[in-house]
């Protein structure tokens, strides 16, 4: 499981936490959703995660091994989709696969897996051309194929369906589905209410840096929907 221990982060020349007293437990197979407006502290949460941002209190546990002792064990486990991806633009598709694949090991069935994912984005025509040439639904695209390859046993992703066709925001909800039905836990932000109340199992909701509701999909929104209790909690 991920462990998120009561963590704190605050920036130089701010006097306000970004993020403040967060505990999150996300388990194995689990789909957890991560919602709240602009600024609230979402993407400061995920950068921490990931070990990009250092934070001054708690911790964070990946299957019992802290982010702080240990960051090389847990991002060998782990696989990070920003929302805006910034990648090696001279590169070609195929490369910059490859080349992330060659960080992570990955050797078995590497051809046949990155020949299945990008047909089934409808990109393998245009793999072999320069990455600075791509829309950034491509990018997209690219950088979710590589992140995937090497079968994480977390992945983190910042806004992911943002750029993508709608196909090809169908066909990663059911990549992310297939992935969690092996084991691999997914925590993800997304401002699409809709497609975070049918796809995951479990959300939470931060407002000003602080966790304000969470749990399951059922136990935050109740009776209603989740677009309406999100308007409520930040209609105050």
């Amino acid at each position: 499981m991920l462990e998120i221990r009561n963590v704190s982060k605050t920036y130089k020349k701010s006097s306000v936490k970004a993020i403040d007293s967060i505990s999150l437990v996300i388990d194995d197979g689990d789909i957890y959703g991560f919602v709240g407006p602009n600024g609230a502290g979402k993407s400061t949460t995920i950068k921490c995660v990931t070990g990009i941002l250092k934070f001054e209190e708690g911790d964070i546990l990946l299957d019992g091994v802290s982010i702080k002792d240990n960051p090389l064990a847990l991002k060998q486990k782990m696989a990070y989709v920003p929302d805006n991806p910034d990648i090696y633009e001279n590169l070609s598709g195929i490369d910059y696969i490859n080349f992330i694949c060659d960080v992570y090991g990955v050797e078995k069935n590497r051809s046949e897996d990155i020949k299945r994912y990008s047909t089934l984005f409808g990109i393998e025509e245009r793999l072999g051309d320069a990455i600075k040439n791509y829309s950034h639904g491509m990018k997209q695209k690219v950088v979710l194929i590589a992140a995937i390859l090497h079968k994480p046993k977390l992945l983190v992703l910042d806004e992911p369906f943002v750029g993508l066709d709608p196909k090809a925001a169908f066909d990663l909800k059911e990549i992310m589905k297939e992935l969690c039905a092996n084991g691999t836990m997914i925590f993800f932000s997304s401002h699409v209410l809709e497609v975070v109340e049918k796809l995951c199992n479990k959300i939470a909701i931060i407002k000003d840096g602080k966790i304000i509701s969470s749990g399951t999909i059922e136990e935050v929104k109740g009776d209603t929907s989740l677009e309406n209790v999100f308007l409520e909690l930040f209609d105050e």
